[in-house]
């Protein structure tokens, strides 16, 4: 390759918060994305990912699962003042800085450096990920993309440290701009919106495969108001089953991964049945793989037939985005689902054989004005219909039609910074902080 190619620096950054696990997590799945795009036009790459759970120099022992989920280093931090009433510990999460600085130092010097933002709150991560790159490369620019970038791009201007910050799925966007930044001509890949063509993300620049991050599509055609889908990905576009299944045989026999996550947002949810072709098309490959819908199933599209797919594709951990079982009020959040919708689903998935822990339903905690008791009955209507009760704890985000509403009932000034948007420390309640209240649901979820 000759010399003269620009070569760019690709970062996954830390996260700073009160809490982190990869529970499939796949955060960096949108910079992979963009770096098997820069590949495939011609330019350098390098990667560095300071969540790595797999990093040489961590300790012996950090927990693992056999499925891809697993532990990251943990690294207590002072916990930020502003939220000094939080009687939890604040840490980071990820590699050592000096072993940043290690990896760094034995690269080439980059033309440019791209990084990645996950949820709004982890934000203070992403800054001193910048920190520690400007030192090792002196004047060498630092753009930003990700969720927190597209969720609050003024804030990331002032308070993140990079030279640019992208929204949204930027990807020709950000291809223009490195061509404009270094003189480059490259193709850049297929256009954003050809699903099919553009290439599948880099996961052979990371150093293990636990699992990998598929998306059958992009876009979620619903307008929940406690959800920033459509803020991420306005646009709803779909991939062809062969497609999929390509891109799972592609891993599974040239790296061995076992492994796969689905992470639609709305993958049974499309009227000309695309999520069933789907599931025929990898039940057909006949692949000896597991697939997980941490990003949980659209109940509605839960017939016994699909049910059946599930298994039959190899389907092994299940989760319908339920929120609650009050559907008397569940109005004022989203039109996905009512009853009849969630009893057909739990039916559909016992018939098929699925149970807890495999099989279970997220409901949401934390929602502004809404009680303990009110979670409780939820979390006994999922018990009750067979299903897991999974709590998924409410973050708010500006630009929901929640949002009014979580700042109305939160004890912060949740406008003057993303740090009080962390599910983690209950925002949107007046009461101060109170583990008592998160320890008797979790005490319930297992009763």
């Amino acid at each position: 390759m000759p010399c003269d190619v620009p070569r760019v620096l690709l970062v996954n950054p830390w996260i700073h918060g009160f809490a982190a696990y990869d529970f499939w997590a796949r955060p960096l799945l949108g910079l992979l994305a963009i770096a098997a795009r820069l590949r495939a036009g011609g330019l350098r790459v390098s990667w560095v990912d300071c969540l790595d759970r797999f990093h040489p120099r961590l300790p012996p022992g950090l927990p693992r699962k056999a499925d891809g989920r697993g532990a990251f280093l943990r690294t207590g931090l002072p916990t930020p003042t502003s939220l000094a009433d939080v009687t939890r510990r604040y840490a980071r999460y990820g590699i050592d800085p000096a072993w940043l600085a290690e990896d760094l130092g034995r690269l080439p010097r980059p033309d440019l450096v791209l990084v990645g933002s996950g949820m709004t709150y982890g934000y203070p991560g992403v800054r001193e990920t910048i920190r520690h790159l400007r030192a090792a490369f002196p004047g060498v620019p630092v753009w930003l993309g990700g969720i927190y970038a597209t969720l609050c791009p003024e804030h990331a201007r002032r308070f993140a440290g990079a030279d640019r910050v992208f929204s949204g799925p930027a990807e020709t966007e950000l291809c223009r701009a490195i061509a404009e930044q270094t003189g480059f001509s490259f193709s850049g890949g297929p256009p954003p919106d050809h699903l099919d063509a553009a290439p599948w993300p880099a996961y052979d620049l990371e150093r293990r495969i636990p699992a990998v991050a598929l998306r059958a599509s992009r876009g979620c055609p619903f307008a929940c108001a406690y959800c920033a889908s459509r803020l991420l990905e306005p646009a709803r576009r779909l991939r062809s089953p062969a497609s999929v299944v390509a891109e799972i045989a592609h891993w599974h026999r040239g790296f061995g991964v076992t492994d796969f996550v689905l992470y639609d947002d709305a993958f049974l949810s499309c009227p000309e049945g695309h999520g069933p072709a789907v599931l025929e098309a990898i039940a057909a490959a006949g692949l000896p793989v597991r697939l997980h819908t941490p990003n949980a199933l659209h109940a509605r599209g839960i017939t016994r037939e699909t049910a059946r797919l599930l298994g039959r594709a190899g389907f092994v951990t299940v989760r319908l985005g339920v929120e609650t079982t009050d559907f008397a009020r569940r109005a004022g959040l989203d039109r996905k689902i009512d009853a009849e919708d969630f009893r057909r689903a739990a039916e559909a998935l016992r018939a098929a054989g699925y149970r807890p822990p495999a099989a279970g339903a997220y409901l949401l905690a934390g929602l502004p004005g809404w009680r303990e008791e009110e979670i409780v009955r939820s979390i006994d209507a999922v018990h009750a219909a067979g299903l897991l009760p999974v709590l998924a704890w409410y973050s708010p985000i500006p630009g929901t039609a929640l949002w009014p509403q979580a700042l109305a009932a939160s004890r912060y000034d949740l406008a003057s910074d993303p740090l009080y948007a962390d599910p983690a420390i209950v925002p949107c309640r007046k009461e101060p902080f109170d583990w008592g209240w998160i320890t008797r649901l979790k005490a319930h979820l297992a009763a």
